[in-house]
């Protein structure tokens, strides 16, 4: 199965096709493979926690229009109170599409609006760490954009202290970890179905041969494992681990943004790849490329103990897989992008708020995601160099 083809599948397709791939590949190969059941399931209807709405404030319509791509707009328990951009033109497009009257010239405007308890920040990466900090000091969960943090050590260390602080919600909305596939992948990891991860994968290529169009040039030259996180989620998002030590190889592949003096980062690499030891004690392989000619694709793979898993397919000895059936959305609310992902994580950011409790993808969980790439671009500069990576527990 192409990841195009997984990318665009519902969720009664993604069932159906798990069964029949799991049982035929795995009696080819002489596996047991289990599965719920080899009848369609049936999809879970959304039931609300409450009725109470939050009050949200939106900020960044950028190139990919992120403020209004995760369906905030469209969630019954929100209410969106004002948006903000910095360019005229993209806040009146962000209030048209949120269908909100009130917006602000800024974010740092917009967060002492007393009405507004909650934030998404989908602003330009670089800024991401600084405005969550800002919003979460004005007493407001927030929920991010990726990654949680731009090349810096130090502002993960002041995120984390400032979500601590604070004792309110944070949230990194990382999409892989709501892919159907990863999302499979967790509960059957939570189930036994792997035992340890002796090896794991996560790929993110974005061929990318002129940059994306972005705020002051931020993503010219970039270095491409600060964007670690599509990939790293098939880890981290899998099973709660962490890296603990990275050796990493850069690549050139001859992009202009990459050439000497380019690029504000002093950054020559298009693609890294880097090998992680983690946690269990396993390896994981996780990359971010730009230059690879015409592929676009995020995706990754799991072996462990007792199974392993592919796109769609479990190999292993779990008789009965858990439900893995992706979670309910509100009637009328989209699932949205990168898979289908945008609609539960805004979902699951607010559900967190209105149950009290900490989102999946908390603090913990995304700089687990995010620092592993800065010391892996820094062990590329440094010619593949073993390096140690920061951890980050609970106080």
């Amino acid at each position: 199965m192409s990841v195009a083809r997984l990318g665009s599948m519902d969720r009664r397709g993604f069932l159906e096709n798990l069964g029949r791939l799991s049982l035929g590949a795995a009696a080819a190969a002489g596996f047991s493979a289990g599965v719920a059941s080899s009848q369609p399931a049936v999809e879970k209807a959304w039931e609300p926690v409450s009725d109470r709405k939050v009050r949200v404030g939106i900020v960044g319509y950028g190139v990919c229009q992120f403020g209004a791509a995760f369906g905030f707009q469209d969630h019954p328990n929100v209410e969106i109170v004002a948006v903000s951009d910095l360019i005229a033109e993209r806040r009146a497009g962000l209030m048209q599409a949120c269908r909100c009257d009130k917006s602000y010239e800024s974010l740092e405007v917009l967060v002492r609006d007393p009405k507004i308890e909650a934030v998404f920040v989908a602003t330009d990466a670089p800024n991401h760490a600084k405005h969550c900090i800002e919003v979460l000091r004005h007493g407001k969960h927030v929920m991010t954009a990726v990654p949680a943090v731009w090349g810096s050590i130090e502002q993960a260390e002041q995120l984390l202290e400032t979500v601590r602080k604070t004792g309110l919600k944070y949230m990194m909305a990382e999409t892989s970890c709501y892919r159907a596939d990863c999302h499979a992948m967790r509960h059957i990891y939570r189930a036994g179905g792997f035992g340890k991860l002796v090896y794991s994968e996560g790929e993110y290529f974005h061929f990318s041969p002129t940059p994306i169009p972005s705020f002051n040039g931020w993503r010219i030259g970039a270095p491409p494992l600060w964007y670690p996180t599509h990939s790293t989620a098939y880890y981290v998002g899998v099973t709660g681990g962490r890296f603990t030590c990275v050796s990493c190889g850069g690549f050139d592949a001859g992009l202009p943004a990459n050439k000497p003096g380019a690029n504000q980062y002093n950054n020559p690499y298009s693609d890294e790849i880097a090998l992680f030891q983690t946690s269990e004690g396993g390896a994981s392989r996780m990359l971010m490329c730009k230059g690879v000619q015409g592929v676009i694709v995020e995706t990754g793979r799991v072996y462990g103990q007792r199974g392993w898993m592919q796109d769609t397919s479990y190999h292993g000895l779990m008789k009965d897989l858990p439900d893995i059936t992706p979670p309910p959305l509100p009637p009328g609310m989209p699932a949205g992008g990168h898979g289908g992902s945008h609609g539960p994580l805004t979902n699951e950011f607010i559900t967190a708020i209105l149950e009290d409790r900490e989102p999946l993808v908390n603090v913990y969980e995304a700089l687990a995601m995010t620092v592993p790439g800065i010391v892996a671009h820094q062990s590329a500069i440094k010619e593949g160099q073993t390096l140690a990576i920061p951890q980050y527990d609970r106080a």
